[in-house]
Parts: structure tokens; C-alpha cells; sequence
């Protein structure tokens, strides 16, 4: 048996899990989240705890088992605690703005760059002059669409490995690269 899946899934107080054939859909107090489940497995509530169940030990059951068990797990931390990526904006005149509920980024391109709201999905702005450090925090529920979205905004000014600017995650180390060395020899 995965080791992972068989680990019975605990739910909090105020976690509501409702189980149909192929999907399940878990609502909590920061919103509603569903995810598709392989038919192959049976997953039952059972007092409190979330069980997933395979039926043979097939290489397509075994795989999913422990697959579907984390994903069911990961909706239940979403809706209860919520899951937040920090990303610093490092560079001379690099700076997020919130703009609503959306973000504006100057960026060092000739037009600073809007981004519009995205449903389950909060944004944050932080700003510490001391340290010229700009910090977008990106929120949500469904760990994947917060994920994405960070990866998606990181990918507006990735870091470059000479100077060091660009978006990067919160401690994410960038191994700058020495630059020229010149001409030797004349």
C-alpha cells in the first residue's frame, strides 16, 4: 500500500466534504473547492476522517492512490488555512502598486504592466524603503491556482544572473554570474 495514501485524511471542524462518483467537493470557511478523482478509487467519509481506498494493486491504481489522497488533503488546508507565495521585487525603480483589486508592475519596460483581479486569487502589496524591497504576496484556497499565478508573475521580469533584478520568490538564492573579464594578455 502507498504509504501516503493510506494515511486517513482528518477533517476540521467546519469542513464539509460531499463525495460523488469521480468527484469530490470540499467547502470551508475561505471557499468551495472540487477536484476530479480517478474512478478506479473509492474514497468514503467516515465519522471524521477522509478515506481512500484502492481496489487491486494495479500500476495505474497504485499511482493514483496517493495522488488523489494529497489532493483531497491540500483542498482541505486551502479552505481552512489558505495557501500564500511571497515574491520580492528586486531592482532600481522595480515597484508593484496595487491598482483595486489588481496589480500594476513598473518593471523597467516602456509601459508598466496591469494585472487584472483573478477570481479566488488576492493580491498584496508590501513596500519597505528601507530596504528598497517591493513584496507582492499572492493568496488564495486551491494551492495549484496560487502557485500558478505566482509562477506567472514571476515570469514578467525573471531574475536576471548578472545584476540580480527581477521577481524572485521570498528566499530564493540567485547565483549571480561574474561578467566580463576583459582582454588578457595585451
Amino acid at each position: 500500500m502507498s504509504r501516503i495514501g493510506k494515511t486517513p485524511i482528518v477533517l476540521p471542524k467546519g469542513v464539509e466534504v460531499s463525495v460523488e462518483p469521480g468527484q469530490v467537493r470540499v467547502k470551508g470557511p475561505k471557499g468551495e473547492l472540487t477536484q476530479t478523482i480517478s474512478n478506479i478509487l473509492e474514497v468514503r467519509v467516515e465519522g471524521e476522517h477522509i478515506i481512500v481506498n484502492r481496489p487491486n494493486d494495479e500500476r495505474e491504481s497504485k499511482a493514483q492512490h496517493g495522488l488523489a489522497r494529497t489532493l483531497i488533503n491540500n483542498m482541505i488546508v486551502g479552505v481552512t488555512k489558505g495557501y500564500k507565495v511571497s515574491l520580492d521585487i528586486v531592482g532600481v525603480g522595480y515597484r508593484a502598486a496595487m491598482n483595486g483589486k489588481g496589480l500594476t508592475f513598473n518593471l523597467g519596460y516602456s509601459h508598466p504592466i496591469e494585472i487584472e483581479a483573478i477570481p479566488g486569487i488576492e493580491f498584496s502589496v508590501e513596500a519597505d524603503n528601507r530596504t528598497k524591497i517591493n513584496r507582492v504576496h499572492v493568496s488564495g484556497a486551491d494551492k495549484q491556482q496560487v502557485g500558478q499565478v505566482a509562477a506567472n508573475l514571476r515570469a514578467l521580469r525573471l531574475p536576471d544572473h548578472y545584476k540580480g533584478k527581477g521577481i524572485r520568490y521570498l528566499g530564493e538564492v540567485i547565483n549571480l554570474k561574474p561578467g566580463k573579464a576583459g582582454k588578457a594578455g595585451k
